[in-house]
């Protein structure tokens, strides 16, 4: 599936209401088992310039806690199938933790990304003191995150940001590619490694080892793995139905 962020006169600012559709459509992507892998996507000039400043400049701490504004935000970390990011332009502030909220990012060449809420007098609270520093280590996101600074697509390849870089005009087949490439696997395999990844992100070791040996396991009461290991005795190709 692709999924398209589509607010062209605010440069895709990343409002409650535009948070909360977007969920909702990736919800519905995860429940359907004829979609295997999202893409994510702003479209070809511009991923997410940030959050929707307008939205939150006469606020109080008081009224944002009780909005609770970001709480929408959780909710796009639990999706279990593969999310893709496809970076065109500007991926800042919000825009830059929403491409961090999916497990894989393709970033045009004339992508940039930055978190620059400490230029704005706050911080980001959507994932960006986290994610960042889950990404790129704890001294460069400081880096990031204290001056506002901005990095371009081949710095942020460099730094371990993206996972690819290529010519604009080519981001969103590249990220299908990519795509694509994941759903041919068997699906219950896929969700089960992206279950066991990021739970090993938030415990010790050790926890993470037994979560992901019971997965492990398992996978062998599913027919896709009958199949798998079948098709590579007999030479074949495996045809994979996520059962």
């Amino acid at each position: 599936a692709i999924c398209t962020l589509n607010r062209p006169e605010a440069l895709n600012a990343l409002c409650e209401a535009a948070i909360a559709e977007l969920l909702k459509h990736l919800k519905a992507f995860d429940k359907n088992p004829a979609i295997r892998a999202i893409v994510l996507t702003g479209g070809p000039k511009v991923f997410a310039a940030g959050a929707d400043i307008k939205e939150m400049a006469g606020r109080s701490a008081t009224q944002m806690k009780r909005q609770d504004m970001l709480a929408a935000w959780d909710g796009l970390a639990k999706i279990s199938k593969p999310l893709v990011a496809a970076v065109n332009g500007f991926a800042l502030g919000g825009g830059n933790e929403l491409a961090m909220v999916c497990d894989l990012i393709v970033a045009g060449e004339d992508a940039v990304f930055g978190q620059p809420e400490i230029l704005l007098g706050v911080m980001p609270g959507a994932g960006g003191t986290q994610r960042l520093v889950r990404a790129v280590g704890r001294a460069r996101a400081l880096e990031l995150l204290w001056t506002g600074k901005r990095l371009s697509a081949r710095q942020a390849l460099e730094w371990g940001l993206v996972n690819a870089v290529v010519p604009a005009p080519l981001v969103l087949d590249e990220a299908l590619r990519i795509a694509r490439e994941i759903a041919a696997q068997p699906p219950l395999a896929v969700r089960a490694i992206k279950a066991s990844v990021t739970a090993g992100l938030d415990t010790k070791l050790l926890k993470g080892l037994r979560q992901e040996r019971r997965r492990f396991y398992a996978l062998f009461d599913t027919q896709d793995q009958k199949e798998g290991m079948a098709a590579f005795m007999e030479k074949r190709r495996p045809r994979f139905t996520g059962i």
